[in-house]
Parts: structure tokens; sequence; C-alpha cells
């Protein structure tokens, strides 16, 4: 199946929520507004099954399920970039074949958690994955949550295999885009991955913008990336900024931050339910922090 977004990727990816049921269920019809939202908002791209899509709680059967659900949604509106993460190699290369088979239009990948490989069995692995498929594949650098940290020359090294073609950078420090914008911007296409550096990372030249927040406020996430990034109006940008930084900066230094999306959502009318055990729903105390911080977006 040809992948036709798949030579573009730039602007606001979404990491989208898997809505659920009371039951703990996956609601697929409420999965499917939040694309369409998405894609009324002016999204860029849709990535699915990502940290804050809950991956990690699923069975394979609901991954396949989440996946297709989402390209049926966006038909074709916007490229689909699925997690496709596990903790072992063989499980990496049968779900990323298996997104590949499906449509996606690329994959994300993590280094393999819990394992804690060195940089020649990362490279390995991500060899092995590299000749199994033929979409773009996005390198996610999130230490926090795989105890391994890539650093910008290992991913300097990886970007010579033929499909990574992107990294989302999350550690949150803003040193690291600048390292790898000027060690390897081109030859790979750089994503902000920690929403207290958006800011400085577009100015920087990073050609998105990957963020959970942008589940709750999706225009907002665009108009900065336009602002920055398409008209070079840094004043009407930082302005707009100073706004959303309450709320991302509550999200990404609470400690909750899929709790806390998903809450969100149900604050700004998009009720997704709650997150999987062992992760529980935010507090009457939280969702007033929650409402506060929306507060300031207005």
């Amino acid at each position: 199946m040809k992948n036709k977004h798949q030579t573009s990727f730039r602007g606001v990816f979404v990491a989208l929520v898997t809505p659920m049921k009371a039951n703990g269920d996956i609601d697929f019809r409420n999965l499917g507004k939040q694309v369409d939202a998405m894609v009324a908002a002016g999204i860029h791209g849709l990535i699915p099954l990502g940290s804050t899509g809950e991956f990690y709680a699923m069975t394979a059967g609901e991954r396949r399920a989440v996946i297709q659900a989402t390209i049926e949604a966006a038909d074709g509106r916007l490229p689909v970039v699925a997690g496709a993460n596990a903790s072992s190699t063989r499980d990496v290369i049968a779900f990323s074949r298996e997104a590949e088979q499906l449509g996606c239009d690329g994959v994300m990948l993590a280094a393999p958690y819990y394992s804690l490989p060195t940089p020649e069995e990362l490279f390995a692995h991500f060899s092995a994955v590299n000749a199994a498929i033929g979409i773009p594949i996005m390198l996610y650098n999130y230490p926090g949550r795989t105890g391994v940290d890539m650093s910008p020359e290992f991913i300097g090294r990886l970007a010579g295999l033929s499909n990574v073609r992107y990294v989302k950078e999350s550690t949150g420090d803003i040193t690291r885009i600048s390292t790898l914008l000027r060690t390897c911007g081109d030859r790979i296409g750089v994503f902000c991955g920690g929403d207290g550096v958006a800011f400085e990372s577009l100015a920087l030249g990073a050609i998105g913008w990957v963020g959970g927040v942008a589940n709750v406020a999706p225009r907002q996430h665009v108009e900065l990336y336009r602002l920055i990034a398409e008209r070079q109006d840094y004043e009407a940008a930082r302005r707009l900024y100073f706004k959303m930084l309450p709320l991302l900066s509550l999200m990404e230094g609470g400690g909750k931050y899929t709790q806390w999306v998903k809450a969100a959502c149900g604050l700004v009318g998009r009720p997704v339910g709650a997150p999987r055990a062992p992760l529980q729903a935010a507090t009457a105390a939280e969702l007033r922090q929650l409402k506060s911080a929306l507060a300031k977006l207005k």
C-alpha cells in the first residue's frame, strides 16, 4: 500500500489519547471523534499508540484495532505514524511490519525499555527493524520512560539507516535540539518532544512538535507552529506560548501526563474516559488545577 504522506512529515503531530469506556474497553467511536477534532483544528499528523496513547496497557489485538480505527477515521486526510514499541526486537519488528501492512505512513520507535541495551545492541536492534520495513522511522528519545538515552551522536549514526528519517527528542533539554540540528539536521528531521521547550525548538529550526497536550488544545499548538515556522512572528508566538505555558508546564511537570491529558480533554468538551490501571483518573483537586491552567488559554 502506497503511503502518500511519507516524504513530508512536519508540523504538529498529536500523540493521540486512546478513549476508554467506563468498563475500561477501548471506545473506538470516540476515537474517531477525536481524530475528526484534530483534523478540524489543523493538526498535521496523528501518532496513535505513543506514551499518551497507553500502548503498554493494550493487547496486541487492541493495538492493531487502534491503528485500524485511526487510519479509517483519518481517511487519508493526515499521515498516521504508529507507535510500534515493545521490549524485544522480535516484537518491535512484528508491530512495525503490521503498521506498514495496515497502511501507516511511518512508525515511531523508542529504545526497547527495561532491558537497557548497550549502544551496539541498540544499533543492531534498529538496524534489524530498518531492514524489515519500507516506511519511515521516527526515533523517540525519551530516557525518562525507557531508561536509555540516545545521544545526538548516536542518533546521527542511526540516521545512516535508510528508513530513519525523523527523531522526536523528548529529554526537554534544548541543547539536544540545537546539537541535533547542527550535527545531523540535513539528514534527519528533528521534532520537539518536550512541551517546555517547544517555542525554543521551533525557533531554532525543528520541523515539528509531537505533543500529547495537543489533544486538549490543538488549535493553539498549530497556531504556535505557524507563527514561528511559517511567519517568523516571534512576538505573537511568544505571547501565545506564555498563555500556553501554565497548561504545558502543569502537564509535563506534574508526574501525571497521560492522566491529566485525558482529564483535560473532558474539561474542553471531548471526554475520553480514564486511563487504564495502574493509572487513575484525575482527582477533584487536580481538576481544579487543570481548569485554572485552561482558563489562561482564553
